[in-house]
Formats: structure tokens, sequence, C-alpha cells
């Protein structure tokens, strides 16, 4: 199943352009832009619904802790560009996000969401050709370190993708990596030499 996953951990994440809209305008973006950045990529299903303005907010409030260690943030749904538009200009109190900190890029062409494999393909589901609730951490050189998908009726934890991010640059700089709940300001694990050993079909990693 993995042989066949579109894309990978450890290898350059697709390239891919789309319409943004942004900051009262229409700017053409691709994943070149953010080039010497570390970019964190959501999905979400539709503009105008219940569960994706509480997540686009809160991506849109807090982008500057994202900025701050040199991430950008974008939104990503298969809307038209013109539909981000009218989404932000709608008011937070009459269903809309109001002006947002972050774009958000159209992929009315599905052609992100389908590179990034986490386009709705069945026809038979009733939110066919929407994004379900992808979430991809590409880091300065445009390699995908993390990525997860999950179904589109529960929303996404800010706190624990700015933790990553986070994890990731540490552990870019330092000579460790980072045990489980690893926070900023704590320790990672020191690596020394390694011995790899297998075995039939098994291996065996021992850290000195």
């Amino acid at each position: 199943m993995y042989k066949n996953n579109p894309i990978k951990i450890r290898k350059p994440a697709p390239n891919f352009s789309g319409e943004a809209y942004y900051k009262d305008g229409f700017k053409k973006i691709s994943l070149k832009d953010f080039k010497g950045k570390y970019l964190l990529m959501f999905f979400y299903p539709f503009d105008f619904t219940f569960v994706c303005p509480t997540e686009i907010i809160a991506f849109s409030d807090r982008v500057e802790e994202f900025r701050k260690i040199g991430c950008e943030v974008v939104g990503i749904s298969t809307d038209s560009h013109f539909s981000h538009m009218k989404y932000c200009q709608t008011p937070r109190n009459q269903g809309g996000v109001g002006k947002l900190n972050i774009m958000l890029i159209s992929d009315i062409g599905k052609n992100i969401s389908t590179s990034y494999g986490c386009l709705i393909d069945d026809e038979n589901d009733e939110e066919y050709g929407a994004s379900f609730r992808g979430t991809y951490i590409i880091d300065s050189k445009g390699i995908l370190r993390h990525y997860s998908i999950n179904d589109t009726s529960v929303g996404r934890n800010i706190d624990e993708y700015l933790r990553l991010i986070e994890a990731f640059i540490y552990t870019d700089t330092h000579d460790e990596v980072c045990q489980e709940s690893w926070k900023p300001g704590e320790q990672g694990i020191k690596v020394g030499k390694q011995r790899i050993t297998k075995s039939n079909s098994s291996a065996c990693c021992i850290m000195i």
C-alpha cells in the first residue's frame, strides 16, 4: 500500500500551483514560493460549513506563532478562489471567516488534492470532489516530513502541529532526536554511534 502512495515521507513534496485569495486580492501561488521556509498545508472540505471555519480561524489567529519559527501556513479546498473571496468578505457572525492572516488556495481542478492523496474520489460519497482534512508539513528544502489525513467530521489540534514543526526544526539543528511529548525548551535524546544488524527479514538498530 505504501509503495502506491502518491506521497512519501523524506521525499520531495509534490509541486503545486493554484490561485489564492489573500488580503483582498488574488495571487498565483506554487510550492516554490515557500522555498527556504517550513510550510504547513491544511486541506479542508468546503467553505461555508461548520467545522472548517473553526480550524481556519484558529490557524489564522495563531499564524504568527508559526511564522516566528520560520513556517508559513496555507489552507486549501476545492472551492474556487471567488468562493474564498466571498468567504473572507463574510463576517464571522454571518457564517464567514472574515479577514484572515493566511491565504486560502483554490484547488478547483482537484490536482493538488489528488497529488497529495486526500481527494474524496468516491462518486457515491456525499462529499465527492472535496478534500479530507489532510495536513502536511514540508521543510525548508521541500521535503515532506509529516502528513496526516482524517475524516471530515473531526477538526484538528493546532498545538500538536506547532509542536511537530518545532520538533522537526530542533532535530534539523541538533544531533538529537525528540522523545514522546517533547516540547520546546526540553532536551532531546542524544544519538551516538549506531549499529544495525540484520537477521532474516528483521533489523535491529542499537544506539550507543
